[in-house]
């Protein structure tokens, strides 16, 4: 430490180089806190998944229907241990038909005992038990419309009539929060009865997909296929497979994320590593008579070293860290498209693996001029000078 200030005036002597570059780090690690945020966002589900959960959709698209019948086959089938049924409602706030978000008819009682990460205080679950019109919506979606425990909300599908072409109508009895940081909470979650009472006749009876948790995790396969050898050859084929694979199959319709993220992030990490390196060397050798007068006062060749590294690893670090702790600030400020990304913030191990990579970017970029530093001779160094 006591070398710091010394370390610091090097820095400060090219005001507009040291400038440049810390902008550049700062810039690159924002990205790379930013990018993984997204990622984090769009393989949410993957990383939340249960173990114990089957999805159970129709075989030929999730956008089609099966009976509410198949409840009770399911639960028969062996190894099964619980079965309930989603429907994509798409609710749309009367007036503001622009901004949807996730709406669904459940059952309460089997919802939250097959989601254990959706956490409904007690008192607001007896309630929404007994209240027909009552619903249970996520924190981050009572903070994004201002909504309360008690209000009425007036609600729209475009998918699903209700009879006389009348709003449904809902009283918010509950607001649940995430067992984990990584759980959805932007949701709204509804009872089934009175769904099915207020639908148009023509269209009772159908929901939308089932989740299924099995007795042990290690069968899921082999449960997967009992059912749909439960209902092959009939109207309403199915596909059933474990959550994490339901989920994964969402990510891969928009391609390799992980890839993706590794591939920006390697184009920018390489350019700011030329960028870093080219910096330290013309430092270095702009002072080449001055590490010759610190060697010939008795500056040993490993504090030189040291004193290289250290202002390289010093400027990483600076714009580096404000980098990743301005992702982290815009993260925290919740989705910039909630209706898409649901979840978004920047993972600890993230956070990690970003001060690792300033600590990295720092030694790479440092390592050569240091040697060199190193390696000149005192005799060569100050005859430069002379």
């Amino acid at each position: 430490m006591k070398f710091l200030a010394l370390i610091w005036s090097n820095l400060k002597r090219k005001k507009l180089r040291t400038s440049l570059t810390l902008l550049s780090i700062f810039v690159a690690f924002l990205l790379f806190g930013i990018l993984c945020a997204m990622k984090e966002a769009f393989t949410a589900g993957v990383t939340l998944a249960g173990a114990d959960r089957i999805i159970v959709r129709h075989k030929v698209s999730l956008i089609m229907n099966l009976p509410v019948t198949y409840q009770k086959r399911i639960e028969s089938i062996p190894g099964v241990d619980a079965a309930m049924h989603l429907t994509w409602f798409n609710g749309l706030r009367q007036g503001d038909e622009k901004n949807f978000f996730g709406t669904f008819p459940v059952e309460p009682e089997k919802f939250v005992d097959i989601y254990p990460e959706y956490v409904v205080p007690e008192e607001q679950k007896e309630v929404w038990l007994k209240t027909r019109t009552g619903a249970v919506v996520g924190r981050e979606l009572a903070k994004r419309f201002n909504w309360k425990v008690g209000d009425r909300v007036p609600l729209v599908s475009p998918i699903w009539r209700r009879e006389g072409d009348q709003a449904w109508e809902f009283d918010i009895v509950g607001i649940y929060e995430g067992a984990k940081k990584a759980t959805d909470t932007s949701s709204f979650f509804f009872r089934y009865d009175y769904f099915d009472e207020g639908r148009a006749e023509d269209r009772k009876g159908l929901v939308g997909w089932y989740v299924v948790r099995v007795k042990d995790p290690k069968q899921t396969a082999e449960v997967a296929s009992a059912i749909d050898a439960e209902f092959a050859n009939s109207p309403y084929e199915t596909k059933a497979e474990p959550e994490g694979a339901f989920a994964q199959g969402f990510v891969a319709q928009m391609g390799s994320i992980g890839t993706m993220l590794i591939a920006i992030l390697s184009a920018v990490f390489f350019t700011i590593l030329l960028v870093a390196g080219n910096t330290m060397a013309q430092a270095v050798r702009e002072r080449t008579e001055e590490l010759g007068v610190l060697k010939a006062v008795g500056f040993t060749n490993g504090l030189v070293l040291w004193l290289v590294l250290a202002e390289s690893c010093l400027i990483a670090a600076v714009g580096g860290l404000f980098g990743l702790a301005l992702a982290w600030l815009i993260a925290s400020l919740g989705s910039p498209v909630p209706q898409m990304l649901p979840v978004f913030y920047l993972p600890v191990h993230s956070i990690l693996i970003g001060v690792a990579l300033v600590l990295g970017l720092g030694m790479v970029a440092g390592i050569l001029p240091a040697i060199q530093a190193m390696r000149l001779q005192i005799a060569v160094a100050l005859r430069r000078h002379l």
